[in-house]
């Protein structure tokens, strides 16, 4: 019996559809196209588009920059679910991610003492509504990735302010790649 019962178990997580997206009774897995994900789980909460370059060929004969346009998807399944990030390649879905637990109504579980650093933008917008005030700046990274091959790529970076109410500070957060990296407390 407890041979069959692990053997259940081993079945279970080598199956690569064991821990796949579901919405409702649909299954969302990687390689399907951003049209599919929308049919099965409805619109994203939240989402940001950015786009990336490759450089093919050498630079004796010419490069050919490649546009690769990047979506990122965030879902709330409410409170007694996790949240999940979905990444999307030129409409292809690569990379599910799950964050925190979801919320009931976005931006109503934000707490200026709350921990905020590592935090990603769809985790801040279901905490915390939309902030105050936005604003982008980019890098430009360039990564050589083999002879002739290299990857150009924005590095985002954005501050986001939040009003805590009327007698605190406001918050200030820095994100980089979507993500919280510091915050800091600014006066009115």
């Amino acid at each position: 019996m407890c041979r069959y019962l692990l053997l259940a178990l081993v079945l279970l997580f080598a199956s690569p559809h064991a821990f796949a997206l579901r919405c409702g009774n649909m299954l969302v897995t990687k390689e399907i196209q951003d049209f599919q994900v929308r049919d099965r789980c409805g619109d994203p909460f939240w989402t940001e588009s950015y786009t990336n370059y490759d450089l093919l060929g050498s630079q004796d004969n010419g490069q050919i920059a490649r546009e690769v346009q990047y979506d990122v998807w965030y879902y709330n399944f409410g409170p007694s679910n996790l949240m999940h990030r979905l990444v999307f390649r030129d409409g292809i879905l690569k990379q599910d991610d799950t964050l925190a637990y979801g919320v009931r109504e976005l931006g109503t579980k934000c707490d200026p003492l709350m921990r905020f650093v590592d935090l990603s933008v769809g985790e801040l917008v279901a905490f915390c509504g939309e902030p105050l005030t936005r604003r982008q700046n980019n890098d430009t990274v360039v990564n050589r990735l083999a002879p002739g091959y290299r990857r150009i790529r924005e590095q985002r970076r954005e501050l986001w302010t939040y009003d805590m109410g009327e007698n605190r500070f406001l918050r200030q957060l820095q994100l980089v790649e979507g993500r919280v990296v510091s915050i800091r407390a600014i006066e009115r």
